[in-house]
């Protein structure tokens, strides 16, 4: 588990790190300097084995259905609402990973 306190240490983390190296990554929208939505389109299009296939899950208060939106045609896989129910974040991880291994062994 690693923290990024901005959005732009995230997409430079995960440009720099080896491929596999992070399993999902959890987004919050609103931050410093680059917000979440920024960031993963910079991951998206970073030149990265994973950038394309690691499951990003935005963590954000706003919770309309424009929002989900906004966070899938980003390049989010999944949203989920503050406060962070840590159940519901499990169930998202085990269905975004599941889906991920089956891919992985084709």
């Amino acid at each position: 588990l690693e923290w990024a306190v901005n959005g732009l240490e995230c997409a430079e983390r995960f440009a720099a790190s080896p491929s596999g190296f992070y399993d999902a990554v959890l987004m919050d929208v609103q931050m410093p300097i680059m917000d979440g939505y920024e960031a993963t389109r910079s991951i998206r299009a970073a030149e990265h084995p994973d950038a394309r296939s690691v499951p990003i899950v935005a963590m954000t208060a706003n919770v309309f259905a424009q929002d989900v939106e906004d966070a899938l045609s980003c390049g989010m896989n999944a949203h989920t609402s503050k406060p962070i129910d840590a159940r519901e974040v499990a169930r998202i991880l085990a269905r975004l990973l599941d889906g991920k291994a089956a891919r992985n062994s084709r």
